[in-house]
This record gives structure tokens, C-alpha cells and sequence, in this order.
């Protein structure tokens, strides 16, 4: 039962204003009047499942977070969240959902335990039970001992734990995250992992957003690619990996432009599909490494130097180059 459903959902913010060096002549180009954060973006998210969004910087992550919570209202297409429609039942959407943000934002003037029995209460969660609950999830998320510490002092992993139990004390049907990890450590985040997939046993829904491929790989049941607002795969992280060209990528970076490599490339026995960005070609072989030789031939052919040789298996990396021709970090 799909407890999240998008169509064609679209947002688009005014462009900022062009801004132009002091004495700088005009270009003479007609500025865009808006920046495209979605555009038809259509997804289903099931009960019970562990749903990524996966996309570089800029991609409209967030944005569809935003949306999805409340936060942000789109400028076309319709989103649902537990069967209530996020623009025009926003109030009953807010009851249904948790949300884990960015950058820990905790009231800062009370401690961790009265930070969560606020939130409850606001929720209209009685203050014995908000009481109970603050106590049993800062018990489970490792941090009891925190309880009366002012949230100031809690490192960046303990205040994201915090994020978590405040999402999750009224009990809602649905965990958003965006970017959970960001800023953390690798034993932090390897422990917030951890706790997220205990979450995920214990049937939580949860919608992350993330541009970690270990993460989305390990975590999610589901992916959605998506890059400039447009969604660009969603199967399991290893269906969407059969979906790579080729069993390897083969990435040379040249001393100069790789164009006339990667025409050469093309018809070397094994690659089945080359991709330049800059000096860098990738190739995608069906025969390994076996192509390599012949690819450096290529290139010193072409008038270029081989500086360096990467291969990667597939992942959701070489999918997302495949897609799109750049780098999920881009």
C-alpha cells in the first residue's frame, strides 16, 4: 500500500538577479526568470519501506522533501502523504509525519529531555507520556545519560539522535531525513546507520535524502536518481545497478581534451558506450580491464597522454555517470 504518492510535481523559484562586476558592460543575454527545482517528478513510496532520494547537490532533494513535509508549497502537480494531500490538508499531513532536518535545530534554551516533552506536548501528547516515551527513546538512541545536558554540549552525532527522538515521540507514520548524515564523522554515521536500520525493522517508513551512494546502497529498499529536478531511475539499489552499460568503467584522465580518445575508443572491442567530460573519458567494458591497451593506444593516437587510470565495478557511481555524464558529488 503506497503510503506516498507524487505526480507530476513541480516547483520553480524566481531566478536570482544577475549581479555584474562594477563598469562591466551588460552581456546582452536575457536572464532566466525562474530556476527549476522539480519538474514532473512522479513517485510512490510503499508502508513500511526504506525510501531514498539520491542526486547531487542542487538536484531538488530537499525541495521534495519540503513539499512532502509541509514546508515548501509546489507550484504544479499534487503529493499525498498518508492518504492526505500535502497543500490542502497540510494540518493533518504535519500529525502523520516526522522530520529529521539538515542541521540539528533544537530550542537551545532547554535541555535534551525538555526539548522532547515540548515537542510531544505540542502534538498534544499528555506530559506524563511525553515524559515516558523522551525517557524510552533517549534510552534506545544511546544518549539517556544526556537527558538534562543542554544540547550545546552534545556532539554533532548525539544532536542528530536528538533530531531523531523529537521525529519520532508522536509516534508518526512516516520519517523524513534529509541529508541525516552530513557533517558527521564516519563512527557517527556508521552508528546512525545502525540505528536507522533498526528503525526500518521495527517497520518504520522512512524518506532519506542523501548523496552518499554507501548510504543509499546500504540503507534503502528503494531508489529514486534524480539530477536538475527530474527523476532520472528508481528500482533496488541492485536493480538499478544491472543498469549500468557495461560490467566496468573504465575512467582515464588525459592531458588535454579526450574527444578525439573517445571517438577513437568507441571501437575498441569491448567498450560499449565512451564519455567525456574535459580531459576525463570513461569507457564502459563488458570485458573488465581487458580493453585498456588498447584505449591508451587510443589516446596517444589521438595526440594525448594518459595521466591516470581508475575501474570501478558497476554502482550506483557508474549509473549515475551513465545518466547523466558527471559525478554524483557534482
Amino acid at each position: 500500500m503506497a503510503i506516498i504518492e507524487t505526480r507530476a510535481l513541480r516547483k520553480r523559484y524566481p531566478a536570482p538577479p544577475m549581479r555584474r562586476r562594477p563598469g562591466a558592460r551588460p552581456s546582452g543575454g536575457t536572464a532566466p526568470s525562474e530556476v527549476v527545482a522539480l519538474d514532473g517528478l512522479d513517485l510512490t513510496v510503499g508502508a513500511g519501506e526504506c525510501f531514498g532520494i539520491l542526486g547531487p547537490n542542487g538536484a531538488g532533494k530537499t525541495t521534495t522533501i519540503g513539499i512532502l513535509t509541509t514546508r515548501v508549497r509546489a507550484s504544479g502537480g499534487r503529493a499525498t502523504v498518508a492518504g492526505f494531500d500535502v497543500s490542502t490538508q497540510d494540518v493533518e499531513v504535519r500529525r502523520r509525519i516526522g522530520v529529521v532536518p539538515q542541521r540539528p535545530n533544537p530550542d537551545r534554551s532547554l535541555n535534551v529531555l525538555e526539548n522532547l516533552v515540548f515537542h510531544g506536548t505540542y502534538f498534544g501528547v499528555s506530559r506524563h507520556e511525553s515524559d515516558r516515551r523522551a525517557m524510552a527513546l533517549l534510552d534506545r538512541l544511546g544518549i539517556a545519560d544526556k537527558a538534562d545536558a543542554k544540547t550545546d554540549d552534545l556532539s554533532g552525532g548525539q544532536a542528530q539522535r536528538l533530531m531523531i527522538a523529537r521525529a519520532l515521540l508522536h509516534e508518526p507514520d512516516v520519517i523524513f531525513l534529509d541529508e541525516p548524515t552530513v557533517g558527521l564523522d564516519p563512527q557517527a554515521r556508521h552508528q546512525l546507520w545502525e540505528l536507522l536500520q533498526g528503525l526500518h525493522r521495527d517497520g518504520r517508513t522512512i524518506v532519506m535524502t542523501t548523496h552518499y551512494m554507501e548510504e543509499a546502497d546500504r540503507l534503502c529498499d528503494r531508489l529514486a536518481i534524480i539530477d536538475r529536478g527530474t527523476l532520472l531511475a528508481c528500482d533496488t539499489p541492485a536493480g538499478l545497478k544491472a543498469k549500468a552499460p557495461g560490467a566496468t568503467l573504465i575512467d582515464l584522465t588525459l592531458d588535454g581534451p579526450a574527444e578525439d580518445a573517445a571517438t577513437r575508443g568507441r571501437t575498441v572491442a569491448g567498450i560499449v558506450r565512451t564519455d567525456v567530460t574535459g580531459n576525463d573519458l570513461r569507457a564502459y567494458s563488458d570485458r573488465g580491464g581487458e580493453p585498456i591497451p588498447a584505449l591508451i593506444r587510443a589516446a596517444e593516437e589521438s595526440g594525448r597522454v594518459v595521466q591516470n587510470i581508475n575501474l570501478q565495478k558497476p554502482s550506483l557511481e557508474t549509473l549515475f555517470i551513465s545518466l547523466t555524464g558527471r559525478k554524483l558529488e557534482a
